[in-house]
C-alpha cells in the first residue's frame, strides 16, 4: 500500500486534528490527503511546520519519547531577554515539576520575514517585543510558551520552522507538499544516529 506523507504550514486559529464538533477550522479544511495524520501537535494558536503521514512507522520515528526530533521554533515574546534569561532557557527550565532538556536559545537582531496574523498579537506600546529562535529535544504540552513565561518572558506568537531535517522553507501559510524521499531517508537517519549515540 503506498504511504503518504505531507509537510503543512499551519496557519493560526486552525486546530491540528481532521474534526471538530464546534465547527471550528481545521486540518481538514485545507488538506485532502485520505489517510494521513498528524505525526505530533501544533496548538490552534501556533503556526507553522506539522508533518502528516499515513506511515505508523515514520510517524513513531518523529515522535519517539525517548529520542525526540528537534524542533526549531520563532518566538515573539514579551520584553527584552537578558543574558540571566537566556541562560535558563538554555540549561532546561522546570515545568510542572520537570525538569525541560537543554534548548539551543538565540536572540535574533531583528524581527524574522513571516506573514501578518489574521488576529494581531496583544500590543503595548510601553512593552517591548523580542524575536528567540529555540530548539527543543522534547514535546511537552505548549513548551515553548511554558518555557518562556517562566523566565518572564510570556510568548505571544510562535512559529514552527522545523523538525529534525525537515525544514518549513518557503511554503506558503496553509499550502501543503509532499515529503521527498530523501527528506524521509534523512529523518530516518538523524532518529538511528541519536539511538546509536
Amino acid at each position: 500500500m503506498l504511504t503518504r506523507t505531507i509537510v503543512f504550514n499551519k496557519p493560526y486559529g486552525v486546530l491540528p486534528c481532521f474534526t471538530d464538533p464546534e465547527g471550528r477550522a481545521t486540518l481538514a479544511d485545507y488538506i485532502r490527503v485520505p489517510g494521513v495524520y498528524a505525526a505530533g501537535r501544533l496548538d490552534q494558536d501556533s503556526e507553522g511546520l506539522m508533518i502528516l503521514t499515513s506511515d505508523g512507522s515514520l510517524a513513531h520515528r518523529i515522535t519517539d519519547p525517548h529520542h525526540k526530533m528537534p524542533k526549531v521554533y520563532l518566538a515573539q515574546v514579551e520584553r527584552i531577554p537578558d543574558k540571566q534569561a537566556l541562560e535558563q532557557l538554555r540549561k532546561g527550565v522546570q515545568l510542572g515539576g520537570k525538569q525541560t532538556r537543554p534548548a539551543e536559545v538565540r536572540l535574533l537582531a531583528e524581527a524574522p520575514a513571516l506573514p501578518e496574523r489574521p488576529v494581531p498579537i496583544r500590543f503595548r506600546k510601553n512593552v517591548p517585543t523580542a524575536w528567540l529562535e529555540i530548539t527543543v529535544h522534547e514535546g511537552m504540552n505548549r513548551q515553548v510558551r511554558r518555557m518562556t513565561a517562566t523566565v518572564g518572558h510570556p510568548t505571544l506568537r510562535l512559529v514552527r520552522i522545523a523538525i529534525g531535517p525537515v525544514r518549513l522553507g518557503d511554503l506558503t501559510l496553509g499550502e501543503w507538499r509532499e515529503l521527498r524521499k530523501d527528506e524521509i531517508e534523512e529523518i530516518v537517519r538523524a532518529r538511528d544516529q541519536r539511538v546509536m549515540s
